[in-house]
């Protein structure tokens, strides 16, 4: 296995409670996305534009110095198109002579950079986040929907669908059947190199879905005419819509359980569905909301506690203060916590039940939903 392209931990020590991490791919600045919290220590190289000070120096000339700066976070946020995190806050740790503590400062945390995080107290639930991610290396599935229109294909990543291409094409009818060859075979070639240019460096599996037969003649026509691409579809599957709408059906409805495995955007969502099936059918051991969840914390029967990462990152101090002796307490009971993410569907149902919801060990009678 190559370790090179895995989460690093350098440095975890929780006496003093602070881990020292290198993230190596994209999934792994989500994991870090999911980790830093408001009021959190962040400590990495960054840049800082210093104003140069003197007798006949401009005010506004200065230079960037490259130095080691640590801050208190106040907000973070994830930037997919150029890989890094945004983690904006107070300078709280800067070499003296700088005089910059107390101001403002963004940290780019970047891939292949060593960041260290504080914090008061690390949950159980994260550590585990990051420690998983050290030990190996989900390999991103290639994920593409089509029917005769329309076409999307994603990568399924640890935090959800990262859409790369759609296509839309209109086919002539089968009483035309000549035109309806050619256009069909134009169509192809344009999937095929779409395909190619977004599978290409990333080596995973391929599964295709959609209604009707246009996925089976699909994966037909790469098996003739482009065999080491098609060597790598695992699984050709059925689902009721094309485009994006097919891509997350597929997730939602178990397509491509046996393929993602540990891939964590399928079992977040396998765990939000058994939350609303459970609700569907009246069941007393799945409750949602913040308050009601305390209450079967209360009572020792959470077995799995589910929060929106959304409702993580933008708790006001009282809330978020809430959520996390929450959690603290779930686990303190043997309880497990996921954090789920809102950049699937998975994410945003949860978010309709108020970002907090939980599957019982046992039914609780009290618990009532207005």
């Amino acid at each position: 296995m190559d370790r090179g392209h895995i989460l690093r931990i350098l440095e975890e020590n929780l006496k003093k409670e602070f881990v020292r991490i290198v993230p190596e791919t994209l999934d792994d600045l989500w994991h870090l996305y999911n980790v830093i919290h408001r009021d959190d220590g962040v400590y990495a190289r960054t840049t800082r534009e210093v104003k140069a000070e003197g007798v006949g120096v401009r005010p506004t000339k200065g230079k960037r110095l490259s130095i080691s700066l640590g801050i208190k976070v106040k907000d973070v946020s994830f930037d997919k198109a150029v890989n890094r995190l945004k983690v904006k806050g107070v300078v709280v740790e800067a070499p003296e002579d700088l005089e910059i503590k107390g101001t403002h400062h963004t940290i780019h945390v970047t891939l292949r950079t060593p960041v260290t995080i504080s914090k008061i107290a690390w949950s159980k639930h994260q550590l585990t986040r990051l420690r998983t991610a050290c030990k190996s290396r989900p390999i991103p599935i290639v994920v593409m929907a089509l029917d005769d229109e329309d076409c999307s294909i994603a990568i399924l990543r640890n935090y959800g669908f990262d859409i790369k291409m759609g296509l839309r094409t209109k086919l002539p009818g089968k009483l035309y059947a000549e035109h309806r060859k050619e256009s069909m075979f134009s169509y192809f070639k344009s999937i095929r190199n779409s395909l190619t240019n977004v599978w290409k460096g990333l080596g995973g599996p391929i599964v295709i879905v959609g209604p009707g037969f246009i996925k089976g003649e699909f994966a037909s026509y790469l098996k003739k005419n482009t065999p080491d691409l098609a060597q790598h579809i695992v699984s050709v599957k059925s689902v009721s819509s094309a485009g994006i709408a097919g891509v997350h059906e597929a997730l939602r409805c178990g397509v491509l359980a046996r393929v993602t495995e540990r891939v964590r955007a399928a079992e977040e969502t396998n765990e939000v569905e058994e939350v609303f099936s459970r609700l569907g059918k009246g069941r007393r051991d799945v409750t949602y909301s913040l308050s009601e969840v305390e209450k079967a914390v209360g009572y020792g029967a959470v077995n799995l506690l589910l929060i929106a990462d959304k409702l993580l990152r933008e708790a006001v101090d009282q809330e978020r203060r809430r959520i996390e002796e929450l959690t603290r307490n779930v686990e303190e009971k043997g309880g497990s916590v996921m954090v789920v993410s809102t950049e699937h569907e998975a994410g945003e149902k949860l978010i309709s039940l108020g970002g907090v919801a939980a599957l019982l060990r046992f039914p609780v009678s009290y618990l009532s939903h207005e």
